[in-house]
């Protein structure tokens, strides 16, 4: 059977250690899981990604990554410099407020950039350890755009997508980015490359072909001796989560209020964090 590798920055799984000592594993907060839950069975999934923690002992690194074996989940340990710096630095003071338009929240700093390419190829080398020539490797978001790349070097043959779970912006705001060049070389990498909307997809091709010169045609480009798809596929929600509620008619719930309160109407409700970028 041929092996699926889901790469993302989170497991879907998340690691914290209870007050009385013990690691308490909870499903992690994000729309990712829910979205790959869907995915064809005659595929032995495994997924790479940081637990959550930013423990450096050997001992509890070792359980942890025992605890997950059992489940498909394979952890990448990061510390919390590397967190700092890659993923609360480069990845949402960087890519994230430019990708979303929010120019003026980017932040400029190299320090960024180099946690960044070195927790990217942390990725890589866990990934890599892992992999068998007729595997398929499935990147995700922001977090990761360098490692479709890195893993092509080593296994130049393989089956490589990505997805973006956020916007792609313009050309004319993406050229603004120093490292523009060597993002837009990473997600290259994949033979499939996907984004929510059309927009994004059409960004993504104009920016391939004025800054790397990569003419498309229908969502083809040619690199190197690659065919590289680049192609739309909205992500869904779990619609019978959303379409039927649990709600005790018995007691005093909130959400049996509201829909008292609203019978004759159909009523829609967004549920975001706190964030410049959510309206």
């Amino acid at each position: 059977m041929s092996r699926l590798i889901i790469i993302s920055n989170r497991l879907p799984i998340t690691v914290k250690r209870d007050e009385d000592g013990t690691l308490d594993y909870a499903p992690s907060a994000g729309g990712l899981a829910t979205g790959l839950n869907s995915l064809d069975d005659n595929y032995d999934k495994i997924w790479v990604g940081w637990p959550g923690t930013d423990s450096t002992e050997e001992s509890e690194m070792e359980t942890i990554s025992r605890d997950l074996q059992a489940r498909k989940l394979v952890p990448v340990f990061l510390n919390a410099e590397e967190v700092e710096l890659y993923y609360e630095g480069f990845s949402n003071k960087v890519i994230w407020p430019h990708f979303h338009y929010f120019t003026q929240h980017t932040t400029y700093n190299e320090a960024y950039w180099e946690a960044y390419k070195q927790v990217n190829s942390k990725f890589a080398a866990r990934v890599i350890s892992l992999l068998r020539e007729d595997d398929m490797v499935w990147v995700h978001d922001y977090q990761l755009m360098l490692l479709p790349q890195l893993i092509r070097e080593s296994f130049p043959e393989m089956s490589i997508g990505f997805f973006l779970h956020i916007p792609f912006p313009s050309y004319e705001v993406f050229r603004i980015l120093p490292w523009r060049e060597e993002l837009l070389a990473g997600v290259l990498g994949a033979d499939q490359i996907g984004f929510h909307t059309f927009g994004y997809m059409r960004h993504f091709l104009s920016a391939a072909y004025r800054l790397s010169g990569y003419e498309h045609s229908f969502g083809q480009l040619t690199v190197g001796r690659r065919i590289v798809n680049v192609d739309v596929f909205p992500m869904g929600i779990d619609y019978d989560k959303y379409a039927n509620p649990a709600i005790d008619l018995h007691v005093k719930d909130d959400a049996f209020q509201i829909v008292q309160l609203h019978r004759s109407r159909k009523l829609v409700v967004s549920i975001d964090r706190l964030d410049y970028t959510k309206g």
